[in-house]
């Protein structure tokens, strides 16, 4: 088999499996991942909080079964205004410096959780993606995929989008979670180590990268910022769109 070009990014392939389908190796893979990111990680803490999810979704590469990376989800339902709300969180994702550059990993999380929520709707409710993040990485996905989303740079979050990720904010985190600015404050945080995603002068001039500091101001120490945004077709980016392989918008 031919080797690829140096340089080259190796093909990756993504797969979703339950917590429980998840053996002793493929754990140890995850929980590695994870220390190589983030101080102050706990391996007892770690198992809890994977047995607590609904999916796992990972990432390898093609020929191997070693990890490349991985995100889990969970599902949340509540309601707003005497209508359904389903909402599918977002906490850890990672993925290997080496791949870092592959999207297989968002396009396979983009449709799993749309395929989730296009059952959730067809019983009248609205489905939400709730992110927690504290790197401005993880947030930047935000503008990319989607059209609206809060707290964003350029439109006051909605009152009944404010009062909603309240919701889901204490739902989903209980005590550690901050209601009005959204903050998620763990008893033990587990900030990204330093040089993973230091935000330099020159990443301060995107207007987003700004943004999620200014209303983050302890993301260093592990603060995590809650984020709001709809899981529907009509809210996708032209980028959104072609991350789920759907055709591009007609005008």
């Amino acid at each position: 088999m031919p080797k690829p070009p140096r340089g080259a990014q190796p093909a990756l392939a993504g797969r979703v499996v339950s917590p429980a389908e998840l053996g002793a190796g493929a754990r140890d893979r995850m929980f590695a991942l994870l220390d190589q990111h983030f101080l102050h990680v706990r391996r007892d803490r770690f198992e809890h909080d994977l047995d607590s999810k609904g999916w796992v979704i990972l990432l390898t590469a093609h020929g191997s079964d070693e990890i490349q990376g991985f995100s889990t989800v969970r599902r949340l339902t509540t309601e707003l205004d005497h209508r359904p709300i389903v909402a599918f969180v977002s906490e850890d994702t990672i993925v290997a410096p080496a791949s870092r550059g592959s999207a297989a990993l968002p396009r396979l999380w983009a449709r799993v959780v749309f395929s989730l929520a296009a059952g959730d709707r067809l019983v009248g409710a609205r489905a939400f993606w709730l992110l927690i993040s504290s790197s401005f990485r993880t947030y930047r996905a935000l503008p990319i995929f989607f059209r609206h989303y809060c707290p964003c740079c350029d439109i006051e979050t909605p009152h009944w989008a404010a009062r909603l990720r309240d919701r889901l904010g204490e739902l989903a985190f209980g005590a550690a979670y901050e209601p009005g600015r959204g903050i998620v404050r763990f008893a033990e945080p587990t900030p990204l180590r330093p040089g993973v995603a230091d935000i330099t002068p020159a990443r301060l001039r995107d207007p987003h990268v700004a943004f999620f500091r200014s209303v983050n101001p302890g993301h260093a120490a592990g603060d995590e910022l809650t984020s709001l945004a709809e899981i529907s077709e009509p809210n996708l980016t032209p980028a959104g769109r072609r991350m789920l392989g759907l055709p591009r918008e007609l005008r």
